[in-house]
């Protein structure tokens, strides 16, 4: 008998689905140690990144939302 995946909570709780269905996440790297970053670079940090098209599939399924 065929068994549901279980929902994978860390993936959920870092990841969210856009109104046109990508995955948006937050930059890592910018939690501490960033005396040494440029202004721009911390900048930068602040934007949302995307997961791949490629990889978007994996991360719903493991989401419970595929």
């Amino acid at each position: 008998m065929a068994k549901k995946n279980k929902t994978n909570k860390s993936v959920g709780k870092r990841m969210s689905v856009t109104g046109t269905g990508k995955l948006k996440h937050a930059t890592p790297g910018k939690r501490h140690l960033n005396a040494h970053m440029t202004a721009k670079r911390r900048r930068q940090l602040r934007v949302a990144g995307i997961v791949p098209a490629g990889l978007t599939k994996k991360y719903l399924i493991a989401m419970g939302e595929y």
